[in-house]
């Protein structure tokens, strides 16, 4: 199987090491990781923002970079989420707006190749025990796009309760939004503020050392929260725990 890494902007531009993980990850699971140099932004910031029109160039870019791959493994729930759910959306409106079924045909192919990354593991190679160590406390928030859009559902929790080492804890108001969203947090910072601040409370009341989150733009919004509240605790994305080894562990 050639698997293709979409590594997305934000963990590109700020967070590589979720990158290295998830490399580090399915290497020792036995699968051959490429990474397309061509790869650019899927477009999820435009089209949220309103600008569907200047985002349908960048899907046609990502099925022309992904095409080939067998699968995409991507570990970010809300870019994945832009290719499974909305670049469909964006081929029907095309459509209906008499300009054809050109968007629409081009990115078919990777909309059903496209893959969180916990969905992969379970449902593609057929694993939740992928031979982690992690000796920390843990609570995890299950992030709106994975939860909502993909829905993801138990893959992530039964990938942590495999985890040699890990107490795995349960998040007070789990399924509620952590407020970043996107452009919400510039447009509403003061709501963002304050659901963020509800999220870091819910966290900190179950003592667990570490916040543990499927997409870095939303543990990101949530480590700056904690930053600002003095929290006693770290967001740590999912694949940096299950590439996490008792030869080499991550913090």
């Amino acid at each position: 199987m050639r698997v293709a890494l979409f590594l997305t902007c934000v963990n590109d531009t700020l967070y590589p090491e979720t990158g290295k993980a998830v490399v580090k990850l399915l290497a020792r699971l036995g699968v051959e990781v490429e990474f397309p140099m061509g790869q650019t932004c899927c477009g999820q910031a435009h089209y949220n923002t309103g600008y569907r029109h200047e985002a349908e160039p960048l899907a046609r870019r990502f099925a022309e970079v992904f095409g080939e791959y067998e699968a995409i493994v991507t570990p970010s729930g809300s870019c994945g989420a832009m290719v499974r759910e909305l670049y469909p959306r964006m081929g029907e409106r095309a459509g209906a707006e008499g300009r054809g079924d050109s968007l629409a045909r081009t990115v078919a192919p990777v909309v059903r190749r496209t893959y969180e990354l916990t969905e992969f593991l379970v449902d593609v190679l057929g694993v939740t025990d992928v031979g982690a160590w992690y000796p920390h406390t843990v609570t995890y928030h299950p992030t709106c796009h994975g939860l909502r859009s993909l829905g993801l559902g138990d893959r992530p929790r039964r990938l942590l309760e495999a985890v040699q080492g890990l107490d795995l804890v349960e998040l007070p108001g789990a399924e509620e939004c952590c407020g970043f969203g996107g452009t919400f947090a510039v447009k509403n910072a003061a709501v963002s503020a304050a659901m963020g601040t509800d999220k870091v409370r819910n966290a900190e009341s179950t003592g667990a050392e570490v916040l543990c989150a499927a997409d870095n733009s939303c543990l990101m919004h949530i480590g700056g929260t904690m930053t600002r509240l003095k929290a006693d605790m770290r967001p740590v994305h999912l694949a940096e725990i299950l590439a996490s080894t008792e030869e080499d562990p991550a913090r």
